[in-house]
């Protein structure tokens, strides 16, 4: 029996919108999770086993939403996560994306796998975050902190959970990363979608931009497989040294689930830490991020900033992630499904209404600043 989807929640109309327009290869691929894909449903669950007490007769009228963190003073506190191929979905690419991100006061993560080169992505002078895996071959991953420093960004997100692909059966019954070239039944898959199909043949190119001088493949299947291929699966602990000594900004490592592993990226010099399941798409089942923030904050303490990252769709999320000890949450599908609904526009509308949402239940709990929201704690919330 198929699973009934998440709930999409502030992202929701946007997310129809997405499927009908995306090819199945792209669509699955967004929203699929590996093996049973028990962790993607579990993400949504855990906000569902918690709810927000009212609080009444407080001068709610003014809502502040701004945030602090990594260096960064943002309008509300939302990361846009890395989305690797987010570019294939609409010809704005992760450029408008940016600019929807500059536009409301938030941060953007670049992904490795970004269609448009982080070049390209700076233009948008939004507040951004570098995502890298590291390759066996660490000349290229030294020329990737080169080439974001060039561009000035000055905070880097290393992803630790990915030393391995594990199998997605949506993206195998697709063929995704399986081939080199578009298979007949992908070709025709694609051309199913004319809408999409137009917009492709609009836009720059379908390579993987911001990895295509690492590599000799062309197109996107062939250059997925290969770089994803040369990841390095031997990374440990003591390579973080390598790292910080390459990488002078902050670093913040994500995929964090582990309390020991919190502990242990604290005591390498990490700057922040992305709590984070990878969307559901690696281990199954695991916990989710917010399951597993009151256990990571106490072995961390106040020190260094957690970011939840999974399963965040509503206001509420916001907040009770960040009552939990949360300094801020990162989200990937959403911002990823307006994008591929109407390009920057739709990242610009499901952002401003996920804004509207989280100062709405803000203002309903009785709290006017992230602040105060913070402090109060888990009083803000129950479980059960």
């Amino acid at each position: 029996m198929t699973r009934a989807l998440p709930d999409d929640g502030a992202f929701a109309d946007m997310a129809r919108q997405a499927r009908r327009r995306l090819p199945r290869l792209f669509a699955d691929y967004l929203d699929g999770g590996a093996h049973g894909e028990a962790t993607l449903h579990a993400n949504r669950a855990a906000f569902g086993r918690r709810v927000l007490l009212p609080r009444g007769l407080r001068d709610v009228s003014q809502i502040d939403l701004t945030s602090h963190f990594s260096g960064m003073t943002l309008d509300a506190p939302f990361l846009l996560s890395p989305v690797g191929f987010a570019g294939m979905f609409h010809r704005d690419g992760e450029t408008g994306a940016a600019q929807a991100a500059r536009n409301h006061g938030v941060a953007f993560g670049v992904s490795s796998f970004a269609i448009d080169p982080m070049e390209r992505i700076a233009t948008s002078n939004a507040s951004l975050l570098a995502q890298i895996y590291v390759l066996r071959d660490r000349a290229v991953t030294r020329d990737m902190l080169t080439r974001a420093r060039n561009c000035g960004i000055s905070n880097l997100i290393l992803t630790i959970d990915t030393p391995i692909t594990p199998l997605r059966e949506r993206d195998r019954r697709n063929g995704f990363r399986d081939r080199t070239r578009p298979s007949l039944g992908q070709w025709l898959g694609l051309a199913s979608r004319p809408a999409w199909l137009v917009d492709r043949m609009l836009g720059q190119g379908n390579i993987i931009g911001n990895m295509a001088s690492y590599t000799s493949a062309r197109g996107v299947l062939a250059q997925a497989r290969d770089i994803a291929g040369r990841i390095d699966p031997t990374l440990v602990w003591h390579d973080l040294d390598w790292l910080r000594q390459e990488w002078q900004g902050a670093l913040l490592v994500k995929g964090i689930l582990h309390p020991d592993d919190a502990r242990q990226a604290a005591s390498c010099g990490a700057d922040g830490l992305i709590l984070s399941n990878h969307g559901g798409r690696q281990l199954d089942p695991a916990p989710s991020p917010l399951d597993m923030l009151e256990e990571i904050r106490e072995a961390t303490g106040d020190a260094i900033p957690l970011i939840v990252d999974g399963g965040i769709r509503h206001g509420g999320d916001v907040v009770m992630a960040l009552a939990l000890g949360a300094r801020a949450v990162s989200f990937g599908r959403p911002w990823a499904w307006g994008l591929a609904a109407r390009g920057k526009a739709g990242v610009e509308d499901g952002l401003a209404r996920l804004r509207r949402e989280t100062a709405d239940i803000m203002a309903l709990t009785g709290h006017t600043t992230i602040h105060t929201l913070r402090g109060a704690g888990a009083s803000v919330l129950r479980a059960f």
